[in-house]
């Protein structure tokens, strides 16, 4: 893939207009996609102007509505509710559809969008997630000419279901390997139809030109972490949170949405199958599993000894700083996971599985300790807890990295780059 050369945008470049189209509400930022897509809001509202349509699966994130509009034009938010979205979606084994499409797909919000569409003049539309393209795919806007259509897929969804499809048995299996068929073949229309795809990590964009060897507009636009708010916390103090504290000297951590299927399956697994192992040999370590909305099969490790499951807290930071290691065991990931950045931003020592890892260049060793087995995984977290001076000097190391490869703002210039300039192509100003 050809490097992105692209010319800076300048102050004297005049403001895109551009319609941001999100599968979740870019607010508030306590997710992989969320945090992805919010600071591309962010980002894109300094110098453009921005409207946004979104649909939101979370009940209380509607109230959040209010802070879009600090960035944004317009706003709309189209709630969903999971089980009837799930449910609806059956609808798409009838059809050669991949399931997410209707699952993400509502009339009321393609009447705004087509609305939005046919009066204003838009230079861009931004969609964040490949089941958006379809309210550009059944829009009734009648401009003749349509702005540029550019995609963030972030990571390869039809992967990350071919992963699920292979752990599965029974109907699940057929379902997950049949989305990841469908989904596989709604991602190649897209890049038949959008003026540029962007991925997370080059690792990302390389697997989708091998599964599309005719791709010619994939572009990169990495993850990056907030190295200001994610950084060691002086003194371990944490006022107001007394619990993130607990655990001693020996204590794990883990931080992601515990909804999440891929995070489930890897809490569980580290739980059952690493943590016991690590028990034996230090009786005091202890295991956090810090997150928002934990599964039925989470909660139920908070029952074994030395596992504590916290739900949602207000700031995830206190527990992090705390930690004696982070541990990231994914088995199933795709792109690039801001879990595993945090904790490196924060100083931590980190073990992580290579999924964990995909798409992070950080030097295993030297920034992380990576392993793929349960022996392996649990030998490296022992390794850490026995030897204070390894901790200290990798948490040292990777906090360096994050903060030299992985700012936020050079993903998100390298993604207004690109907008900007394939608007001065079209109209006709190469400068």
């Amino acid at each position: 893939m050809t490097p992105d050369h692209s010319p800076l945008p300048t102050p004297h470049s005049p403001p895109l207009r551009i319609l941001y189209l999100a599968h979740r509400i870019p607010y508030p930022p306590n997710k992989g996609d969320k945090i992805r897509s919010y600071h591309q809001v962010r980002h894109l509202a300094r110098r453009h102007v921005l409207d946004l349509a979104c649909l939101c699966d979370v009940e209380e994130d509607m109230a959040f509505r209010g802070a879009l509009e600090r960035w944004c034009r317009r706003v709309a938010v189209e709630r969903v509710v999971p089980w009837k979205a799930k449910a609806g979606s059956v609808i798409g084994l009838a059809q050669r559809a991949p399931l997410s499409v209707p699952y993400f797909h509502r009339e009321s919000l393609q009447r705004r969008v087509d609305r939005w569409l046919s009066r204003e003049d838009y230079d861009v539309v931004l969609c964040f997630s490949s089941p958006m393209a379809e309210y550009l795919f059944r829009s009734r806007s009648e401009r003749r000419e349509r702005p540029l259509w550019i995609m963030d897929f972030c990571d390869m969804d039809s992967d990350k279901w071919l992963q699920y499809s292979k752990r599965a048995s029974g109907p699940a299996r057929w379902i997950y390997g049949r989305e990841a068929q469908r989904l596989l073949d709604y991602e190649k229309k897209v890049q038949r139809r959008f003026h540029a795809c962007f991925f997370v990590s080059r690792r990302e964009a390389a697997l989708f030109m091998e599964r599309v060897p005719e791709a010619c507009n994939v572009r990169v636009a990495p993850n990056g972490v907030d190295t200001d708010y994610f950084r060691p916390l002086a003194g371990r103090r944490f006022p107001g949170d007394r619990a993130a504290r607990d655990g001693g000297s020996s204590k794990l951590v883990f931080v992601g949405a515990m909804d999440y299927a891929a995070n489930v399956d890897g809490v569980v697994w580290f739980a059952e199958r690493i943590f016991p192992r690590i028990r034996r040999e230090i009786p005091g370590a202890s295991f956090w599993v810090v997150g928002s909305r934990p599964h039925a099969r989470v909660r139920a490790l908070g029952a074994r000894p030395g596992i504590k499951v916290t739900g949602f807290v207000p700031d995830v930071r206190p527990h992090v700083a705390s930690a004696a290691c982070v541990v990231v065991p994914l088995r199933l990931a795709r792109g690039v996971q801001n879990k595993v950045l945090e904790g490196m931003a924060m100083g931590r020592p980190a073990v992580v599985t290579p999924a964990a890892l995909d798409g992070i260049e950080a030097q295993p060793g030297r920034h992380v300790l990576v392993a793929e087995d349960e022996d392996g995984f649990a030998r490296r977290v022992l390794g850490v807890l026995r030897d204070p001076d390894l901790a200290e000097e990798l948490g040292g190391r990777a906090r360096r990295f994050v903060k030299e490869h992985h700012g936020w703002e050079a993903g998100m210039d390298r993604l207004e780059r690109v907008l900007v300039e394939l608007h001065r192509r079209r109209k006709g100003d190469v400068r």
